[in-house]
């Protein structure tokens, strides 16, 4: 017996249209998981350093009054508040001042380095001749931090 192309019935396999949608799905989705995850662990870009009238214009700023003070959160975890004033001796009006907050740990190795704005354009900026109160929560300070009030040092300046 021969085979009639006329009497047989091709019988092809097809893939269901919502199979193939899910499938793309998950490839889009494990796309983004690999992609975030990847940029995750990429190291931030760091911040500008200072530019040279900023840099010339931090004779200008005085701290005073800075204070360290240690308490348990509601979380049972400790927090590390460190007060002061920035004062602005300059002649410039200031829209804001960002400073690294530096810890070590008993050895003198760097622990953690923050970058924290003091002085904001929300907060009003810094006129000359003036002053103002500020007030940094740290909550992610490692162990082995020395408990020694953190250098601070003047990171960011930006000019009206």
């Amino acid at each position: 017996m021969a085979n009639n192309p006329a009497t047989t019935t091709n019988k092809q396999a097809t893939i269901p249209p919502i199979a193939i949608i899910v499938g793309a799905l998950v490839l889009v989705g494990l796309a983004a998981f690999f992609y975030l995850d990847r940029a995750s662990k990429r190291p931030p870009q760091p911040p500008p350093p200072l530019t040279g009238p900023a840099k010339a214009y931090t004779r200008n700023l005085r701290l005073s009054d800075v204070k360290m003070e240690a308490h348990e959160s509601y979380m049972k975890q400790k927090v590390v508040e460190i007060t002061g004033k920035i004062g602005n001796a300059g002649d410039r009006v200031l829209d804001s001042i960002e400073i690294n907050c530096i810890f070590y740990d008993a050895y003198g190795q760097l622990v953690l380095r923050e970058r924290v704005p003091i002085v904001s354009k929300k907060m009003g900026g810094l006129a000359p001749g003036d002053t103002k109160s500020f007030r940094l929560a740290f909550d992610n300070i490692p162990e082995s931090w020395n408990e020694a009030m953190p250098d601070m040092v003047i990171a960011g300046i930006d000019f009206s």
